[in-house]
């Protein structure tokens, strides 16, 4: 082909990337590779092995992990943890930093290595994955180096088991580690089994930092070592990322063992386009959006929303871009899109699609290799809404697309799913942007670009994208917890007797529902009994069906959650004054229920109140220092419907503990009252009634905790459930929420003091809020 050839047809040329360098580290390495435990690699097992899934030649074999290698592990890690955590966080910064160094001169050989392994193209290993694992390292270097000052108050969690996925190995690896060793944690990781490579090159790494033994440890296999490590009894933490399937399996193996959890899964991201979007730079954002890494992106904008008025025109432009997107050896510089990562996601994405039997198909009529697990750019318009590929994660080259006429309905479509990871906003109007930005179920919104991370900014979702965010401040709250040990909760028991006053004139304690009192469902009522063996009266029993009417209250309150700080904090203040009028009431109640301290616990609910509404608000978000032309906006959002079974010990400042840190930060509340002293609950409700308090904001059940704490747990419209009490359902909670994934806060059997700042504070507010990270680039 002549120089004049070239130019007319502008076809690219191939500018192949040497493998030569990764090939001699492996074949160095003697093409076998056992785990990496307490500092050095043990000797190979029995095991599998890696494959280029581009041509399916073999790279390596590696080590199936035992129960023993696991344990292994976990001991290196248990004893390098105080040391580590001693060091201090300059000490780790220091470290951290050598790391950061080390894979920076080694760039090229991890990215390189991560292509072999994984099949993505060489430019997005080279240019977007390693950059990014550097950029982590250092920023947590630098927060490894403030946690002192900064984090006074917290400390390490201890050791954490961290699963990560196939599709980004490195980045991963990244994301996890990083957090976790500047806090002061020891880690126990495990690559996926197809993509282990660049763990154990990382690995290699750490000894070349000197990072003490047993800090670091990866052991590979297939998914029954992620159940070993989910299940290891002296493990502290669990993080996992990978799919909604597997992440509700861990949800229900680690209910009750006090393990702290976060989650990164699925996601069905949408991509709207505005009518007065810019076409062909939506078009480029799409390319990114579902194409970058064959669409293995568990954020990528695989569900194209599209205004109807210009819907043909964008999709006439994309199929044309689509055409030109180059497929082949992911070595190749010039390549858009490389092989997936394995010939069982090939089967699962061609299954999918061969499946579908509605819309309009059209795929990228390129010639693929005749080897490899390669599949050609495919784009279905005319779905409904209900569609199972509008619906489920596809995790390949395939986007699937309807069409919208106004913001509200754009809204809709996007909401319509059980995911919420990300989604993508295309409008020249920026008004637009930010008015749908808050609205959409989603814990990252890109607003006229797509799929920007940074180790600044918080990353994860909510629904059952998993719960817990990576980067950025949000992101420690993972890998660290309170200083100070807790005590375990005692058991406060409904009292007994058999006093019964013949004068006393009944008040029947009634639920408090959708802002008005309502008899139970079942017609049960119980007696209430004094300590000294009086009877005080009876509250009725809630039932499923009163929890039914409860959530469908709170969810009709939904405009509740658009309301103003500062509203919000005037009804606190109200509530506050209207309590301070009845306080001897109050307190008269207290002591007859417990016996001592009412007019004690009752002053300290009032300052509690006024607490929160002082922090209503105050709890700010941030703009985040990313590397780019424009801002990413951390915003604290309500988590939405908050079920919360409340302390036994502290009938009235337990309640107002939980309620008032809930719709402070704009939630709505189903509050299941202490089962020994439930009066104080349903006096409260009064004082709810002539505060100003919208009907469904709080709502007052009372029962055992237990019946109701599970179909709180199981509902599939309440989205976290806290408790507090003194009843052994922590784990019944954890377990039934894995349902739709809902965030839980327990207290696991232990106290807390409900008279000190440890019954107020931040702790309260990070549980009711979620961050949305907001990206906003700015600049023609």
């Amino acid at each position: 082909m002549t120089v004049k050839d070239i130019f007319e047809t502008m076809e690219y040329g191939p500018a192949p990337e040497s493998a030569a360098e990764a090939l001699a580290w492996l074949v160095d390495q003697g093409d076998r590779f056992g785990h990496f435990i307490d500092g050095h690699f043990t000797a190979p097992g029995d095991g599998f092995t890696s494959k280029n899934p581009a041509n399916g030649e073999v790279l390596a074999t590696l080590t199936q992990a035992t129960q023993g290698d696991v344990n292994a592990a976990v001991t290196a890690a248990r004893k390098a943890q105080p040391k580590w955590e001693k060091l201090g966080g300059h000490g780790r910064a220091k470290h951290l930093y050598a790391i950061a160094r080390l894979l920076q001169k080694h760039a090229r050989l991890f990215a390189v290595l991560e292509t072999l392994d994984n099949g993505k193209p060489i430019r997005e290993s080279r240019d977007i994955d390693v950059p990014l694992v550097q950029r982590h390292f250092y920023f947590h270097a630098g927060m490894a180096q403030l946690m002192d000052s900064e984090l006074p108050d917290r400390e390490a969690v201890g050791v954490c088991g961290q699963i990560i996925p196939w599709n980004f190995p490195l980045l991963m690896l990244a994301w996890k580690v990083a957090p976790a060793l500047a806090m002061g944690n020891t880690v126990v990781l495990k690559p996926a089994e197809y993509t282990s490579l660049t763990a154990l090159l990382f690995a290699d790494i750490c000894r070349k930092a000197g990072l003490p033994k047993g800090v670091v440890n990866v052991v590979t296999g297939d998914g029954a070592v992620g159940e070993m490590i989910v299940e290891h009894p002296d493990i502290d933490k669990i993080a996992f990322t990978g799919s909604t399937e597997v992440g509700r399996k861990i949800r229900q193996a680690t209910a009750g063992s006090g393990k702290a959890l976060t989650l990164e899964l699925g996601g069905k991201s949408p991509y709207i386009v505005f009518d007065d979007a810019d076409l062909d730079s939506a078009i480029e954002g799409l390319v990114d959006a579902i194409w970058f890494n064959q669409g293995q992106v568990c954020c990528a904008g695989s569900r194209l929303l599209v205004q109807e008025g210009i819907a043909g025109r964008f999709y006439d432009k994309l199929k044309v871009r689509m055409d030109k997107l180059r497929i082949g050896n992911p070595m190749d510089k010039c390549i858009d899109m490389g092989a997936l990562a394995d010939p069982v996601q090939l089967q699962t994405v061609r299954d999918m699609v061969e499946g579908c039997q509605d819309g309009e198909i059209h795929r990228v009529n390129a010639q693929l290799p005749a080897e490899g697990c390669f599949y050609p750019p495919t784009l279905i318009t005319g779905l409904e809404p209900s569609h199972r590929l509008m619906q489920e994660e596809i995790f390949g080259p395939v986007l699937v697309s309807t069409t919208f006429r106004t913001p509200a309905e754009a809204v809709a479509l996007a909401n319509n799913s059980r995911y919420g990871l990300a989604a993508t906003v295309w409008t020249e109007n920026v008004n637009l942007a930010l008015d749908i930005a808050p609205k959409l179920a989603a814990g990252v919104v890109w607003v006229n670009a797509t799929n920007l991370f940074d180790a600044a900014a918080g990353f994860g979702g909510v629904r059952e994208s998993g719960y817990g965010r990576e980067g950025g401040w949000e992101g420690l709250q993972a890998y660290t917890k309170a200083k100070g040990g807790a005590k375990p909760i005692k058991p406060v028991l409904p009292y007994s007797g058999d006093r019964i006053d013949a004068e006393h004139v009944d008040r029947t304690a009634k639920l408090y529902i959708g802002g008005k009192q309502a008899r139970p469902d079942g017609g049960y009522s119980r007696d209430v009994w004094s300590k000294s063996g009086k009877h005080l009266g009876e509250v009725p029993i809630a039932s499923r069906k009163d929890i039914r009417n409860a959530v469908e209250a709170a969810r009709g309150a939904a405009g509740w959650s658009k309301t103003t700080g500062h509203l919000r904090a005037q009804i606190l203040y109200y509530i506050a004054e209207n309590l301070s009028a009845r306080a001897d009431e109050f307190a008269q109640r207290i002591d007859s229920l417990s016996g001592h301290h009412g007019a004690k616990e009752v002053e300290a609910s009032i300052r509690r109140l006024f607490t929160y509404a002082a922090w209503a608000d105050k709890y700010d978000g941030q703009a985040k220092g990313v590397p780019i032309r424009g801002v990413a906006l951390s915003m604290r959002e309500p988590v939405g419907v908050i079920g919360a079974i409340c302390p036994d010990e502290a009938p009235l400042l337990g309640l107002v503990s939980l309620m008032a840190p809930a719709i402070a930060m704009g939630n709505r509340v189903v509050l299941a009252a202490s089962e020994s002293m439930p009066l104080a609950a349903t006096d409260f409700y009064q004082v709810l009634d002539t505060s100003d308090v919208p009907g469904g904001v709080v709502n007052i059940l009372t029962g055992p905790p237990q019946d109701l704490a599970k179909t709180l747990a199981q509902h599939l419209d309440v989205d976290a459930v806290w408790s507090f009490s003194s009843s052994d359902i922590s784990g019944l909670i954890e377990r039934e929420s894995a349902g739709n994934l809902k965030r839980s806060w327990v207290n696991n059997g232990m106290a807390r003091d409900w008279m000190s700042s440890d019954g107020e504070g931040r702790a309260f507010l990070n549980a009711a809020t979620e961050v949305k990270t907001i990206w906003v680039p700015y600049g023609e």
